[in-house]
């Protein structure tokens, strides 16, 4: 299992900075958290967000590719239906290339319905569309393509939710990007229904931060977590025949967060308590990766830096001493 963070380049505009410098200030974390160990990078992608979301995946995975030298450089996910598949086996093939065989490729439908409106994609489409380019991503990366791409055969994953995604999933004999162990009895079934063998693969996005004072860190992090959640509340709403939904304010996270220790199910821990939750998480799944948001909402570098030097010190060290020692009983 590899311990890798997850990218979205957001600018917020109550805490931005240049975009130059935002850039190359992430490209430096992430050589930084490859040091202090992490295994993978990924990066996700949305299009029209007012905060520069990133909306190009596979082009800053090229730049990554040039300056890390062992980390797994994966998307989760890229907009399958707004894309052509020549496209992306094209610029998936190069990324393998520029970072000798180190590319994971996560596709998903998408869900924001103005994405859909700007590249002219029918949303109710997007399941079919995604699929068949899942089928022919694979052939193209299999087939004579120039330049080919390092590995004999770059990992695909889908970024799917809910019982019917992850039969799909399954059936397409794919990873699947979620941690919800509901799903995964949904997903062997694809498997078994079409005839695919093994446990399969799963990885995904578990919404925690570390900090050595949780209470305290929680103070800073309840503003950029609040323009986090209303972000993705606005953008499923907006283009869509519903109310626009309520603005949550600091004030009520707080709350919530002091009744429940969560905050909307990002939960802000210390390192021994990050550790039961995730061998919770994890135990009898087939987790190939697991992913930490690296920067929520613009927050603070200080948070993001303790944040990355407790999840690659004691956590990750935690971990793999439990692995070894459940290897070897």
């Amino acid at each position: 299992m590899k311990l890798g963070i997850y990218l979205d380049m957001r600018n917020p505009a109550p805490w931005r900075t240049a975009w130059v410098d935002l850039y190359r200030s992430t490209l430096d974390l992430v050589v930084d958290a490859e040091r202090r160990g992490a295994q993978a990078v990924w990066l996700t992608e949305h299009h029209g967000f007012e905060d520069g979301y990133l909306s190009q995946p596979l082009a800053f995975a090229a730049a990554l590719a040039t300056r890390t030298r062992s980390m797994r450089i994966g998307t989760a996910v890229l907009l399958a239906p707004l894309r052509h598949a020549l496209h992306i086996a094209e610029e998936a093939a190069l990324v393998d290339v520029l970072s000798d065989g180190r590319l994971e490729l996560g596709l998903g439908a998408g869900y924001v319905r103005a994405e859909f409106e700007a590249f002219g994609v029918d949303e109710a489409r997007r399941y079919e569309l995604t699929e068949a380019t899942v089928r022919r991503v694979r052939e193209l990366l299999a087939g004579a393509m120039t330049p080919s791409p390092v590995q004999q055969s770059v990992p695909i994953w889908l970024g799917y939710q809910g019982p019917l995604g992850a039969r799909r999933a399954g059936r397409l004999g794919v990873g699947l990007l979620s941690l919800d162990r509901d799903l995964y009895p949904h997903y062997l079934q694809g498997r078994a229904d079409a005839g695919v063998p093994g446990a399969g693969r799963v990885g995904g996005v578990v919404n925690v931060l570390l900090a050595r004072d949780p209470e305290q860190a929680a103070e800073q992090v309840l503003p950029h977590l609040a323009y986090h959640l209303n972000s993705y509340r606005q953008a499923i709403a907006a283009g869509r025949q519903t109310r626009q939904p309520r603005r949550l304010d600091v004030d009520e996270l707080r709350r919530e967060f002091r009744t429940t220790g969560a905050i909307r199910g990002y939960r802000i821990l210390d390192d021994r308590q990050a550790v039961r939750e995730l061998i919770g998480a994890i135990d009898g799944l087939p987790v190939e990766h697991l992913l930490f948001w690296c920067r929520i909402g613009g927050m603070p570098d200080t948070l993001v830096a303790e944040h990355l030097e407790l999840l690659f010190g004691p956590v990750r060290t935690e971990l793999e001493r439990r692995g070894s020692a459940e290897t070897t009983a």
